[in-house]
């Protein structure tokens, strides 16, 4: 037999219905993280059950919940106390067990969770769904030795989220364990003051007790802030520089009314205020060091490649100076290996450090062999293709320089010096962990006898290594209509820690 208080047919939300549920849906994140729990937003369903819609987890401390519950549907023994709100059309309150690891606390025995739960009720008085705020019981047993008037204006936010309001909260950053608290009324005079915040005025000179003077006292742009959410009723973020620190403030107005009952007709008796305060002095000092590191890296790397193509340049001046067709292939060699990596150190320095897309790379590299390389009369083309693939500076380094000689020895050993026409296709393959390179050429097949064991080409060995040794992955050279060289590496995790388990 079903319990008559819950539909047991799906309830269907009007438009302002679910306007006024997504509205609370935008308040439970701020409300989550000052009641120090998780807020779930629910709808009666078939069944005897009610759907979650919505899930706020708080930032102040560990969440009851660790993943999402969106979608998923409680029943009364999930919560009880949900489902007597919705049938009394009033306040509940109930407790539930949970599975220590379920409930964010490690492990053990069963961890219990106090419920509150309230109604929610649209304009016309019919009962829409229902709030359902879950604390631990070691928070919720810290909440009860607060400052009255804290608990007090909790109470009071809580009620005002089940009409959506205030209005522009979605719009305030995360309130965090680090962050201080202020109540003050509308008359800007200082309710209650959090110990952080304590902490955090003090830190600017202000050591005697500040509850019970206003806030103009604290000659900061407090007063101002309170003062104009609490006329427009809108919630107010700031950043300011004051007193040698630099602040984000959040303004939160909550209104205090007086009603017969819960969701009878309310009338606002007075106004009050939660001011939030942080202090992102810290976090901006260390913000700008890494914006100057980050600056003074990316000018190194492009000193790097000046240089790089200073030594090219001066290679290539020395090449028309030798005799022997031998050194002057050679000195050619080492001029396209210093390219390539010149290559990488343009692209860091233009772009983020920690990624690099060799696609990009290769394209590059093809493009500097074909104006300095590739003879036009005889007619080879050289072709990309696959995905882009983003790798540490390090690996990419590497690559870069396998695509090189990969694509020098294709061009020198695929083809003699009388043939024209042909292609040199390379091919790279996302293979989710790891990375695939093909290089093929449409050329001569390798020797019957071919063995890279017993390989003599500088170029090939260069690649052995590379590959194996810092890419940490295979390599191979087969004939297929022409030859085909096979690359496969572990793809490297771009925080690059990595790096430090292979060496």
């Amino acid at each position: 037999m079903m319990d008559s208080g819950v539909p047991t047919q799906p309830i269907h939300t009007t438009e302002r219905d679910a306007a006024l549920l997504a509205r609370i849906g935008k308040v439970i994140p701020i409300l989550a993280d000052l009641s120090r729990a998780d807020i779930f937003i629910g709808v009666p369903r078939a069944s005897n059950q009610i759907e979650i819609i919505a899930q706020a987890q708080p930032h102040t401390v560990a969440p009851v919940h660790r993943a999402s519950l969106v979608g998923q549907a409680l029943t009364r023994g999930d919560a009880s106390a949900w489902f007597r709100a919705i049938e009394a059309r009033q306040f509940a309150r109930g407790l539930r067990e949970y599975p220590a690891a379920e409930a964010g606390i490690g492990e053990g025995g069963p961890a219990p969770v106090v419920q509150e739960a309230y109604p929610i009720e649209n304009e016309e008085g019919r009962i829409i769904g229902g709030m359902l705020i879950e604390t631990n019981l070691l928070e919720s047993e810290r909440l009860k030795r607060r400052s009255e008037v804290f608990q007090r204006s909790l109470k009071i936010f809580q009620l005002g989220a089940l009409r959506g309001e205030p209005e522009g909260i979605e719009k305030l950053s995360p309130f965090g364990e680090h962050d201080g608290a202020i109540v003050a009324d509308i008359d800007g005079m200082i309710r209650y003051m959090s110990g952080i915040a304590t902490n955090l005025y003090r830190n600017i000179g202000y050591s005697e007790p500040l509850v019970g003077k206003p806030l103009g006292y604290l000659e900061l742009q407090d007063d101002d802030l309170v003062r104009r959410a609490l006329a427009t009723r809108t919630c107010v973020q700031v950043e300011s520089s004051e007193r040698g620190r630099t602040w984000v403030k959040k303004v939160v107005p909550i209104v205090r009314t007086e009603r017969a009952s819960l969701f009878s007709q309310a009338r606002a008796s007075s106004l009050l205020a939660f001011l939030l305060i942080h202090d992102d002095t810290e976090a901006r000092e260390r913000e700008q060091e890494l914006l100057v590191q980050a600056t003074m890296i990316k000018e190194l790397h492009h000193r790097v490649k000046n240089d790089l193509q200073t030594v090219a340049s001066l290679l290539r001046m020395q090449t028309r100076r030798l005799q022997t067709t031998e050194a002057k292939g050679a000195l050619a060699e080492a001029v396209n290996r210093i390219l390539s990596i010149a290559v990488i150190h343009e692209f860091l320095s233009v772009q983020d450090t920690r990624a690099i897309n060799i696609r990009d790379v290769a394209q590059r590299i093809i493009a500097q062999m074909q104006t300095g390389v590739l003879d036009p009369e005889r007619r080879i083309r050289l072709t990309l293709e696959g995905p882009n693939i983003y790798l540490p500076a390090r690996q990419a380094t590497s690559c870069a320089l396998v695509i090189n000689e990969l694509l020098q020895n294709a061009l020198e050993h695929g083809y003699d010096a009388r043939a024209t026409g042909g292609t040199i296709a390379l091919t790279f393959e996302d293979r989710g962990d790891a990375v695939g390179l093909h290089v093929h050429d449409d050329g001569r097949a390798l020797p019957p006898d071919f063995s890279l064991d017993r390989v003599d080409s500088l170029g090939l060995r260069i690649v052995q290594m590379l590959v194996t040794q810092d890419l940490k992955g295979q390599f191979d050279l087969q004939s297929d209509r022409g030859v085909s060289a096979l690359v496969r590496f572990p793809k490297i995790p771009l925080g690059g820690e990595a790096w430090k388990e292979l060496e």
